[in-house]
C-alpha cells in the first residue's frame, strides 16, 4: 500500500513538472528591464521600422500604427513629419543610414532621451487553397541616445486564420471554403493586426513619466522572451 502511494506520488510529480517546463516562463518589470527605472527616459524618438517582411508596403502600413501607443504610455513621441523633414534636411533618406547614425546625434538634434528601433519580422499571407492565415511580427527596442544601452526589446507576433472555420461538408462546404479563404486574404487588413501586435509589445513596455503608473509598475508580469525554447 506505502508502495502505491510513493508510486502515486511520484507519478504526480513528475507530471506538475512536466506540465510546468512546458509552459511559459514569467518575469517582472523591474527584474527584466531594470536601465528604463534607473535611466527613466522620458522623451522616444521612433524611427521608420527596418522591413524585412515580403510585402513592400508593410513599412509604411505599420509606421501608422507606432506613435499613438507609445504616447499613450507616458512618452512625449516627436511627430513623424517632423522627424522625417530633419532628417531629409541632413541628407539622410534611407532608413539603414538612420539605423546606423550616431545615438548622440539623434539627442543634438531633437534631444531625444532615447529612440525606437522597429523590425517588421513577418507581414505575410500563407495562402494553401482551402486554408490562409496572416503573420504580423514586430520587433522593438529602444536604446539610450545618452548611454547608448539597450534599455528594452519585446517581439509581437500575430497568426490570425483566414479560412473563415467549418463551412459543412461535400463539394459546396469545400468551395465556400475556398471562397471565404480568397476574399478573407484580399482583404486582410493588416493595420488592424499591426495594432493588435503592437498592443502586446507595449503592455511589456515601463510606462512613462506622463503615465499616472510612473515608477509603479516593476511588478507587472509578463511573458520571458529570453528564455531559450
Amino acid at each position: 500500500m506505502i508502495k502505491k502511494k510513493l508510486v502515486a506520488y511520484f507519478t504526480l510529480t513528475i507530471l506538475i513538472l512536466t506540465f510546468t517546463g512546458c509552459g511559459p516562463a514569467y518575469i517582472t518589470k523591474g527584474v527584466a528591464f531594470p536601465k528604463m527605472y534607473d535611466q527613466q527616459p522620458k522623451s522616444l524618438l521612433i524611427l521608420p521600422p527596418m522591413n524585412e517582411s515580403t510585402d513592400a508596403e508593410a513599412k509604411d502600413y505599420y509606421m501608422t500604427t507606432t506613435e499613438m501607443p507609445f504616447a499613450l504610455m507616458g512618452y512625449y513621441t516627436f511627430p513623424t513629419e517632423m522627424v522625417n523633414d530633419i532628417m531629409k534636411q541632413e541628407g539622410i533618406y534611407d532608413t539603414e543610414l538612420l539605423y546606423k547614425m550616431p545615438l548622440n546625434k539623434y539627442y543634438e538634434y531633437f534631444g531625444a532621451d532615447a529612440v525606437l528601433f522597429t523590425k517588421i519580422k513577418k507581414w505575410d499571407v500563407s495562402y494553401m487553397v482551402l486554408a490562409s492565415s496572416l503573420t504580423v511580427s514586430i520587433e522593438a527596442r529602444i536604446v539610450s541616445t545618452k548611454t547608448s544601452e539597450e534599455l528594452w526589446k519585446y517581439t509581437g507576433t500575430v497568426v490570425v486564420d483566414l479560412s473563415g472555420g467549418n463551412s459543412g461538408g461535400g463539394l459546396a462546404g469545400l468551395i465556400a471554403k475556398v471562397v471565404v479563404a480568397a476574399v478573407n486574404t484580399a482583404t486582410a487588413d493588416y493595420v488592424k493586426y499591426a495594432k493588435v501586435a503592437n498592443n502586446r509589445i507595449i503592455y511589456t513596455l515601463p510606462v512613462g513619466p506622463y503615465n499616472e503608473s510612473y515608477m509603479k509598475d516593476q511588478s507587472v508580469k509578463l511573458i520571458d522572451q529570453t528564455q531559450k525554447k
